[in-house]
């Protein structure tokens, strides 16, 4: 089963340091019977790509809690065993929680299959986004509008083995 577990870049960088993504349960990403529902489509490729926008908008909320890491969202996408990953049945019909999984265990990062990252270009409405999250979760128009503009920048894909120059290692 392929899940999208949001990490930032320092969170990336700690990971390509271990080897692993953490020590679990870890929260990420999946196709899961909810998401299917809200998503309304038979298409995997559409389907995971909606996961993958999931975890990126909990990467965004990672960086919100980390004034000091780079403003660029990221998400790892990795292949798991099925019955890895658990939807928590009573979360399941929480908007806020579409696609949410629990993954058991450590997760190591040798399973990675890509890293999808934001653009250098992408900061700005990253940064700002970042800074209207709270607003926009306490229902404000305007700010949910600053948070969709990050969304507006798709997620680059990167091969693990650039991992190293993504966190600016270079090994």
């Amino acid at each position: 089963m392929r899940v999208y577990v949001p990490l930032t870049l320092p969170g990336l960088a700690e990971a390509h340091k271990t080897g692993e993504l953490g020590a679990g349960p870890l929260v990420a990403y999946a196709v899961t019977p909810a998401l299917r529902e809200w998503y309304l489509s038979d298409d995997i490729e559409e389907l995971e790509y909606a996961a993958l926008g999931r975890a990126a908008l909990a990467s965004l909320r990672l960086l919100a809690a980390d004034p000091g890491a780079p403003r660029r969202r990221v998400v790892v996408a990795v292949d798991v065993p099925d019955g890895a990953a658990v939807a928590d049945p009573d979360r399941g019909l929480d908007p806020a929680a579409l696609g949410e999984v629990r993954v058991a265990g450590a997760v190591p990062l040798s399973k990675a299959a890509a890293v999808h990252v934001d653009a250098g270009d992408a900061e700005a409405d990253v940064a700002a986004a970042a800074q209207a999250l709270p607003a926009a979760d306490g229902g404000d128009d305007d700010a949910q509008f600053v948070v969709d503009g990050a969304e507006d920048h798709e997620l680059l894909w990167f091969a693990t083995q650039e991992i190293p120059n993504l966190v600016g290692s270079g090994d």
